[in-house]
């Protein structure tokens, strides 16, 4: 496995990352024993990086990770988790805490949860619209200086965010979406992390697997949320889907899957973006580990630019209300 540095100040992470959510209902039911079993390969494969969020599940995930991790030296595995979105007890969504007192709350449950006395590194899931991202960052450096954070990483933030963050305390990476449907971010987010050194984490790299190849319509299953997704809806859908059918024309004849094309356009954007794959079984897993020694050549990137435009997405990433929320979107 191909390692690197997750930006200038952060550990040395694999090329891929796990995205764990999937393995706690937010895509549907998932099988537990299954995903205990991807995240145990995803380690032998040196997938080491295991991205996770304290609302995922609201706790499932984090325990889910403990009961996985449990006979794993801790030294071998990266935790990144997200904290401050709040839900209720039936699942919705009731906005953002970022407050200094919130952070350390937080950072306590996920340490009790995930059965650590440590996590690598500790982010916001968003801005909190009324706590400034110094108050934030400072909060979660104390808890740096402390010992219980070892780096402090960013997500769905603008360029003037990430600044005002960077001058409080290092930041290792931005975890956003970026995908070859999804690249706001190549504007000015992208070169503001890589004049600040900040890596990115990058997720939604299949576009919640609506470009992985296997989508296809009436798909979403009973509790996934990817039924509200502006992408997933009718009229949009049937669009997007014909973009998979040209990716799938680029792929074929170079005996890539199309979610490995994804995968391998993103990895070929630089060194310092890791995708994290969002695998909840094994096969996933392996197809996403397919794509690590298949670099892109300048021909086929020029293909996949003039198949699949930047524009070309039909519908939002997310839905408006919560694209509102993103200081990634308000800011650039």
């Amino acid at each position: 496995m191909i390692r690197a540095s997750l930006g200038r100040s952060g550990p040395q992470v694999p090329r891929l990352g796990l995205g764990c959510m999937g393995m706690s209902g937010l895509y549907g039911p998932a099988d537990r024993g299954e995903a205990i079993a991807t995240i145990h390969a995803a380690l032998d494969a040196g997938v080491d990086l295991l991205d996770t969020g304290d609302f995922y599940g609201s706790g499932h995930n984090e325990l889910l990770l403990r009961e996985a991790l449990r006979q794993v030296p801790r030294e071998r595995v990266r935790l990144s988790v997200k904290f401050g979105a709040l839900r209720d007890p039936a699942g919705g969504w009731q906005g953002f805490d970022a407050r200094p007192a919130a952070v350390k709350n937080f950072l306590a449950c996920s340490l009790q949860r995930l059965g650590t006395d440590y996590i690598d590194i500790y982010r916001p899931a968003r801005l909190d619209p009324q706590v400034p991202i110094e108050d934030t960052v400072g909060a979660i450096a104390d808890m740096v200086r402390a010992g219980h954070v070892r780096h402090i990483g960013l997500s769905e933030v603008g360029a003037r965010t990430l600044r005002r963050a960077a001058a409080v305390h290092s930041i290792c990476d931005l975890q956003i979406e970026y995908s070859l449907i999804s690249r706001g971010i190549e504007d000015a987010i992208l070169p503001a992390c890589r004049a600040l050194g900040v890596g990115i984490t990058a997720y939604g790299v299949l576009s919640r697997g609506l470009i992985s190849g296997h989508w296809r319509a009436g798909a979403v299953a009973p509790g996934d949320w990817r039924a509200h997704g502006p992408r997933f809806q009718a009229g949009n859908l049937e669009r997007n889907l014909a973009l998979v059918e040209s990716m799938r024309a680029i792929a074929q004849p170079l005996g890539l899957g199309v979610a490995q094309l994804a995968i391998a356009w993103v990895l070929s954007q630089g060194a310092d973006i890791v995708p994290l794959i969002g695998a909840r079984r094994r096969d996933q897993l392996a197809e996403a580990l397919g794509a690590l020694d298949r670099p892109l050549d300048p021909a086929t990137l020029t293909a996949l630019a003039q198949a699949v435009p930047r524009d070309a997405a039909a519908g939002g990433r997310y839905a408006p209300a919560q694209m509102a929320m993103l200081d990634s979107e308000r800011d650039a």
